[in-house]
């Protein structure tokens, strides 16, 4: 793979074997350097990434991530075996045996998403609108986690993985193909209460998924055989708090890749796709509806709108219930994420009772999601639904959704 720019690789006594192993797998120029050195050579060389081989990983690595975090395009820092609780965005990696084989993988995996971020920033150019999108919140914020496990230590892993991220729990492998399947996720953490064959058999089937093979995967089972095809796969045993904490960054990696597709999408749309959601802009929204009206209105058919609204007003909540909304709505449905946090969904063709069906199932799968450790930080919306009636504007539609004391202010 091309990337422009040196691998910065911070030294230590790992420095020959990991320099070997990017040798051999023809990454390079490889510039190896001491703290003082990497610290400066981030604004200056600009580095296509930033690899930390060194045991003494005390303030100096959180300086250095602090700087390759603010670089442009993405530049991965990878941690070889850490010591300690890594920086948020700082990728952990622990050799399996004494093998460094897998850093490759790992490192190539991080540097696609590089690549796709230099794509978006060139073709976004001076789109000052599009720039503010893109970078506005922490791509955290829309990271998603399927938890898979039954045994004594999924209620800790819970609670950790919920202060950071969503959290999708499941008891079974059946249920976590379900979920793969639903919905888009950002990683898998799989817990305890399965044996090390039925682990390595789903490793296997994610492996050779193409969907799947790039997701971060934190295997906290004891005994389990890494994947080697499976770049961001961690075998992860000890506190739920530092698994979940040094996992952090692969998942923020592969929000951050989700969110960059979103906005080559939003481009190819010329605009009219918010890269937040995957669902419309409010004035795209807007105009389409109109449309959708006057249309059904002149031609005859079925046409209702659905409000989505939410009690817990995190924005990673409400950003999460569009996610899941532009992955399941049917192809011929719209929707945006509105500026008060509401969430609109128009459902072309559909009367009362099949929009009540849809939406049904729609709220079902939002259901499923946790934003924190309380059970009133799960997704529970209040669904509001109108069909188009003769003589109805678009205006007139969107009006029968406000609640009662709303709607009495916008007749006043």
């Amino acid at each position: 793979m091309s990337h422009p720019g040196p691998i910065v690789l911070v030294s230590s006594a790992l420095q020959s074997r990991v320099t070997e192993t990017l040798s051999e797998a023809g990454l390079s120029p490889v510039l190896e350097a001491g703290w003082r050195d990497a610290l400066d050579s981030v604004q200056q060389l600009q580095p296509a990434a930033v690899i930390v081989a060194a045991p003494d990983q005390n303030h100096h690595l959180h300086e250095l991530a602090r700087r390759v975090a603010s670089c442009e395009p993405y530049v991965p820092l990878i941690v070889v075996e850490p010591r300690d609780t890594l920086p948020s965005t700082a990728i952990a990696f622990n050799p399996i045996d004494g093998r460094y084989q897998r850093l490759v993988p790992r490192l190539k995996a991080a540097l696609r998403v590089r690549s796709l971020h230099d794509t978006v920033l060139r073709r976004i150019g001076n789109d000052l609108t599009l720039r503010t999108s893109l970078q506005a919140t922490d791509p955290r914020t829309d990271a998603t986690v399927l938890l898979l496990g039954r045994g004594g230590g999924y209620a800790a892993l819970s609670v950790a993985l919920g202060e950071r991220v969503g959290v999708v729990g499941t008891l079974s492998i059946e249920g976590a193909a379900k979920h793969l399947n639903s919905r888009e996720l950002d990683g898998i953490v799989l817990g305890d209460g399965f044996s090390p064959r039925v682990v390595e058999a789903f490793l296997t089937v994610m492996a050779e998924d193409s969907r799947f093979r790039h997701l971060p995967i934190i295997v906290t089972v004891p005994g389990a055989t890494v994947a080697s095809e499976l770049p961001n796969m961690e075998i992860a045993l000890g506190d739920p708090e530092c698994i979940a904490a040094d996992a952090l960054a692969l998942f923020r990696q592969h929000a951050f890749a989700a969110r960059l597709n979103r906005t080559l999408q939003s481009l190819d749309q010329g605009g009219l796709i918010d890269p937040r959601t995957g669902l419309l802009t409010p004035s795209a929204f807007e105009r389409d509806f109109a449309t959708a009206v006057y249309q059904t209105q002149a031609r005859g058919g079925g046409l209702s709108v659905a409000r989505f609204t939410f009690e817990h007003k995190e924005l990673r909540v409400r950003t999460d219930a569009a996610l899941i909304a532009s992955r399941l709505m049917r192809r011929m449905d719209f929707g945006t994420l509105q500026d008060d946090g509401s969430l609109l969904l128009v459902l072309i063709g559909a009367d009362q009772r099949s929009a009540q069906s849809i939406t049904r199932r729609l709220a079902s799968v939002m259901k499923q999601t946790s934003h924190g450790t309380r059970r009133e930080a799960r997704i529970d919306p209040d669904i509001a639904i109108a069909s188009l009636a003769p003589g109805d504007s678009a205006k007139s539609l969107l009006a029968r959704l406000q609640p009662p004391p709303e709607r009495a202010v916008a007749a006043g």
